[in-house]
């Protein structure tokens, strides 16, 4: 068999049939080794889980391609038998993104007629939701890995199961760093869809002309350089969920595409003559006002109006009050634990800096203030040389007066200035991303 000509199976249906086209329709990841341990191929709940097609990974060792820890000391697969049973082991893969992800693995060896092994077939389930539920994180101010105690963030929470468990299209709004794209896995995460792919997508990554053929697909020969065919990641999601992060960047000629497939759940890949029927649940995210752009003609008002049946904002760190202290605790204790370092807290002055700057970059850049520190201090507690050099220089001499237009445009509510009059830190107030 060679990658251009697909195994069949024969002798079970009426007609022949494609071996990998029937490993896919199996939600969980998959994996045909040789007897030699080499990727044979991989279904489409596997390319999803570890991030590389089976294109790519065939004939690679399969230590290479899973990069599972169990795999390091004592294969399991070498201590098949024919006559033993399979296997069934949890450890932790690697994925293309460096993600580690905790995961139960079966292992059994395919046996020929006579009963000799010829390869084995390798089952990956993906445990962290189940990871997550069993180490208690679900407290009262807490989602899955989100955190908040905020009135909006508690509404948000309350909702959240109820939503998690329909295939209705949600619409994520928020200023960038606000968590938009842990909300979308949390949603899927806590979903009836969780045993299934989840599949992100940034519309503004790729120019137009390549983000059709990724979200669509294309059959071979549809233009120059399509010499396979290739599924879209509308395909990789089937039976989970599709993450459009950035929708707001989309092109108006897929706006319509994406539309159709809302209406039908039926894609069209380029080259195709018919469509295919996919189960796939649509989460979309934006910093961008979608409603002005539709009114500016830059985005699609139908869309937009299948897009938000359900509408999350999330606030941004300035408006979320007691939050700040609460993930700066969170992240100091995930991070000292990630880098093994025996730091217990911050120093007084150093939480004022802290709490004092207004974040216009959300908890994305609170995690990595507090990575920052973390990566610096070698003692048990941070101090404001810790910090980054912005929040610890402050002006030797006192600020010249404004003039009134300048004084107009540097106003800001008092929770984002800085503390002790410090104004000479950051203008960042002058230029806030306003919200929706």
């Amino acid at each position: 068999m060679t990658i251009d000509q697909p195994a069949r199976i024969t002798g079970l249906f009426r007609g022949a049939v494609e071996a990998v086209a029937l490993l896919d329709e199996i939600p969980l990841g998959l994996a045909l080794l040789d007897s030699e341990l080499r990727v044979i191929a991989l279904n489409r709940g596997a390319e999803a889980l570890l991030g590389i097609t089976r294109r790519q990974a065939r004939g690679i060792p399969c230590r290479h391609v899973l990069r599972n820890n169990l795999c390091l000391h004592n294969c399991p697969a070498r201590r098949l038998t024919p006559e033993a049973q399979p296997l069934c082991l949890e450890g932790n893969i690697i994925n293309r993104e460096r993600q580690k992800i905790p995961v139960r693995v079966s292992f059994a060896a395919v046996l020929d007629l006579d009963g000799q092994p010829v390869g084995y077939l390798e089952a990956l389930e993906d445990l962290r939701l189940l990871q997550q539920l069993g180490a208690g994180k679900a407290r009262s101010y807490s989602f899955a890995t989100i955190i908040g105690h905020c009135a909006e963030m508690q509404r948000i929470f309350q909702i959240l199961p109820g939503i998690a468990q329909t295939d209705s299209s949600v619409l994520i709004t928020g200023e960038t760093g606000t968590g938009k794209d842990v909300l979308a896995e949390a949603i899927h995460q806590a979903s009836a869809r969780a045993k299934g792919p989840f599949v992100k997508v940034n519309c503004g990554a790729l120019p137009e002309t390549l983000l059709e053929s990724e979200l669509f697909g294309h059959r071979k020969g549809a233009f120059t350089g399509a010499v396979e065919h290739k599924p879209g990641r509308f395909r990789l999601a089937h039976n989970g969920s599709l993450f459009l992060t950035e929708v707001g960047d989309l092109p108006l000629t897929l706006q319509v595409k994406l539309l159709s497939f809302l209406d039908d759940k039926v894609i069209y890949p380029l080259g195709g003559s018919s469509g295919v029927q996919v189960d796939v649940r649509v989460i979309a995210a934006t910093h961008r006002n979608l409603e002005q752009m539709a009114r500016d003609g830059r985005f699609r008002e139908d869309l937009l109006f299948r897009l938000n049946v359900v509408r999350l904002h999330l606030p941004p760190l300035r408006e979320r009050g007691e939050d700040l202290r609460l993930l700066l605790d969170h992240f100091l204790r995930t991070l000292t634990t990630e880098f093994q370092r025996p730091i217990k807290g911050f120093s007084e002055a150093a939480m004022n800096r802290l709490l004092a700057y207004p974040y216009p970059g959300n908890v994305r850049e609170l995690r990595n203030l507090v990575e920052y520190a973390v990566n610096i201090c070698h003692e048990d507690t941070i101090e404001v040389q810790h910090l980054p050099v912005f929040l610890t220089t402050t002006p030797t001499n006192p600020a010249p007066a404004a003039t009134s237009t300048e004084s107009a445009s540097n106003t800001a509510p008092a929770s984002a200035k800085p503390a002790s009059g410090k104004s000479g830190v950051r203008h960042v107030p002058s230029v806030r991303v306003v919200s929706w």
